[in-house]
């Protein structure tokens, strides 16, 4: 466990996906499943350690769960890791295709500084 080996303050831990689950049942005509399909409005992303506000919760959505109240880029998710992984999010390139590359775009990007403690 790496909080009582003393190893969460530098570790950065995240889990989460790309999308999220509709809020509401949907039933797939002529395959008979009843399910929630993939869902880009709003989803979970979890983090703990590496310099993250522990017990805080961020963001919200409508009161049906089908789309953010105050949504953000994910580039500011992108900048919020790597700043926590002692990279500069701004100033990281990659050459790709014959051109420095960004993850997190061309103009400038903040992280979302409240989740960092």
């Amino acid at each position: 466990d790496l909080k009582q080996r003393g190893l969460l303050d530098d570790t950065l831990v995240v889990w989460g996906g790309e999308f999220g689950r509709t809020p509401m049942m949907e039933a797939r005509t002529g395959i008979g499943f009843l399910g929630r399909d993939h869902h880009n409005e709003a989803f979970t992303m979890w983090m703990a350690g590496g310099g993250i506000k522990g017990g805080v919760s961020f963001g919200e959505t409508d009161e049906l769960g089908s789309a953010a109240i105050e949504p953000l880029h994910v580039k500011r998710l992108h900048a919020t890791i790597l700043q926590q992984l002692g990279l500069d999010p701004n100033n990281l390139s990659y050459f790709h295709g014959g051109l420095d590359q960004k993850l997190v775009g061309v103009e400038h990007v903040d992280p979302i500084n409240e989740l960092i403690a």
